[in-house]
């Protein structure tokens, strides 16, 4: 398993659980990320996702509803609303990583954390706003990174 895809994995149960206790301070997620054995470049990597996630909730979820026909974020599981989240900041803030990896990475995340819809669902919403934003080429010239 890749130091990122480590990362990202820690990132979403960070997310989920600040979800379920409706908040974290910053000692609260230092705790929850030690508890977990992770090699500590994928743990900085996790610590990035979530504070990016967090810093700018407001617009990933904004993005999420423009993509979102016939429903809103609000009916969105926690899993596959935060897999988003986190695929959305990834692609928007996170130049060096190309736009493709993010959006697989996503969809294994739903695969194995989300119901039996969820890889298809995320694959369609990411691909959707890539399009819209032009995101979709983000990384291509420089080919995959191999810490994923």
């Amino acid at each position: 398993m890749g130091l990122r895809h480590q990362g990202r994995e820690l990132a979403l149960k960070a997310l989920y659980q600040i979800d379920i206790r409706g908040g974290a301070t910053r000692d609260d997620l230092v705790l929850f990320f030690e508890s977990f054995p992770a090699d500590d470049r994928a743990r900085r990597f996790a610590i990035r996702l979530v504070e990016g996630v967090r810093a700018e909730s407001e617009m990933l979820d904004r993005e999420l509803a423009a993509a979102l026909k016939h429903w809103s974020v609000k009916r969105l599981s926690r899993v596959d609303h935060n897999i988003l989240r986190l695929a959305l900041y990834e692609l928007i803030r996170l130049d060096e990583i190309p736009a493709r990896v993010t959006i697989d990475e996503a969809i294994e995340l739903a695969k194995r954390y989300g119901d039996k819809d969820s890889g298809r669902f995320v694959n369609g919403v990411l691909d959707q706003v890539a399009e819209r934003l032009h995101l979709k080429e983000k990384g291509r010239a420089r080919g995959a990174d191999k810490t994923e």
